[in-house]
């Protein structure tokens, strides 16, 4: 059968650019649709790039604000909201042209527009357009949860979105959740000298991390000049007065109330299939109903149909999203008979990274304690804190630490953790270890250069290549 395309890209972000490239090399002749008003995908232009921008300008100011303790005097600091967003509108802008050249270069077309499924090869973009193809891939990314809270739509609330794209800030604000993205604008708030509370319906921030990780960050947030942090609550209702919004919460069995200037509904992300018909496609969701099922392959039910990215998880991460786009495209090819069927990938989390952009930062690699317990694996696990390394107590980043697990009978690495300063590029190095299948004892043998951050790995890799050696003995 002829359908007008091999292989149709439902979203330009950077799921769909990497599985268009990745299909063009491979010879297939390739769309890619997208409606978004502006393209380049939530990285470039709602996520990564401009909240890590707005963050940069918080940290520069916490360090303004600490710099009696390194015997510096800095008088009439302040920040000025409007420039900082002009920075990042620049920088953003630099980006998404470069994005937007890439889309629309000539390798494969780029049709403007919404798509939806109307049979299991067919899409219908703008609700006009008909569009055949052999192959697809689901790409269209995430949209902001709506969590239902009495009262809060009637107050209204900043999302994400609206502190990105903010000229002023208030004097204070309350953060609903504890993931990624509320802890982030929370500490990107709290470095400005914004009063900041965190409130969190799990029993702790970052739920989905170990509790040393998680209680490692909620104890310097909540140490810090600016930031209250409450977790194991339950949301109540929002309320709105002359002295502000107020949100009511149940907290160690007792109701709170928090009155600030604002509220960031930062409740999580859901995936954005909404409209596109799965149904009629025969496309199967998860047991969530939102996100696309797939297998390791990142084919859906219906193998001729892939899908990457936040809209099937289970990671909402920009390099993991890349590469199953990348993994997508190729085995679309080999779907086809365009590519050897000796080609065909399976997508591989063992070195799945994590970085959090918090104060301090947060990072890991691989398994944590908790899933390799899951997986019952035996482990072994050491860890060493910030506050008595020295180049840590240098810099004057003293809270947190590193960890490092490894199997218990091989004493391979397969997980690693930081809580601390610059964590997000310390964690690269137990990536590179593990990615070469190396044992804590090889890592303790590495040189590593004194003072450095770096050189703080070398204590637990001691350790467990010690505990290790006696368990052979």
């Amino acid at each position: 059968m002829s359908y007008d395309y091999d292989h149709l890209v439902l979203g330009g972000g950077s799921a769909g650019y990497a599985a268009a490239r990745t299909a063009h090399e491979l010879g297939l002749k390739t769309a890619v649709v997208d409606g978004a008003e502006t393209l380049g995908g939530l990285c470039i232009l709602r996520g990564c790039m401009p909240s890590k921008t707005l963050i940069e300008s918080s940290n520069r100011m916490r360090s303004m604000r600490r710099s009696k303790e390194f015997g510096l005097w800095a008088n009439d600091f302040g920040f000025d909201a409007g420039a900082i967003n002009d920075r990042k509108r620049k920088l953003i802008d630099e980006f998404a042209s470069y994005r937007q050249e890439q889309l629309t270069d000539g390798r494969f077309d780029l049709i403007r527009g919404t798509a939806e499924f109307i049979d299991e090869h067919t899409v219908r973009v703008g609700g006009e357009k008909e569009i055949t193809f052999a192959t697809a891939l689901i790409a269209t990314g995430s949209v902001i949860t709506r969590i239902p809270i009495d009262g809060l739509e009637e107050t209204g609330y900043w999302t994400s979105r609206d502190v990105l794209d903010a000229r002023e800030y208030p004097d204070s604000i309350v953060v609903l959740g504890g993931g990624a993205i509320a802890l982030e604008m929370a500490c990107f708030f709290e470095g400005l000298g914004i009063e900041v509370t965190v409130i969190q319906r799990s029993a702790q921030v970052l739920s989905g991390s170990d509790r040393d990780v998680a209680d490692a960050v909620e104890k310097a947030m909540s140490e810090a000049d600016n930031c209250t942090v409450y977790t194991g609550t339950k949301l109540l209702r929002v309320e709105e007065s002359d002295a502000g919004k107020t949100v009511c919460f149940e907290h160690d069995g007792e109701e709170k109330s928090v009155t600030a200037g604002e509220i960031l509904q930062a409740l999580g992300r859901s995936p954005n299939t909404a409209g596109l018909g799965l149904e009629a496609a025969g496309i199967e969701t998860q047991s969530d109903g939102k996100k696309v099922k797939v297998n390791s392959e990142m084919a859906t039910s219906q193998p001729h149909v892939f899908a990457a990215g936040d809209v099937c998880g289970p990671y909402e991460i920009v390099h993991i999203a890349i590469e199953q786009g990348e993994i997508s495209a190729q085995n679309a090819a080999v779907f086809l008979d365009q590519a050897s069927a000796e080609s065909k990938r399976e997508i591989d989390y063992r070195l799945k990274l994590l970085g959090i952009f918090t104060h301090p930062e947060v990072a890991t690699v691989g398994l944590s304690e908790e899933e390799a317990e899951k997986e019952g694996r035996k482990v072994i696990v050491d860890s060493y804190p910030f506050d008595d390394h020295g180049k840590s107590m240098v810099k004057g980043e003293t809270h947190g630490f590193v960890k490092l697990i490894a199997d218990a009978e091989t004493n391979e690495l397969v997980g690693g953790a930081v809580v601390g300063p610059d964590a997000v590029d310390l964690i690269h190095e137990i990536a590179v270890a593990m990615h070469f299948n190396a044992t804590a004892a090889d890592l303790a043998k590495v040189p590593h250069y004194h003072p450095t951050l770096s050189e703080i790995w070398t204590y637990p890799a001691e350790e467990l290549a010690e505990q290790a050696e006696d368990a052979n003995e």
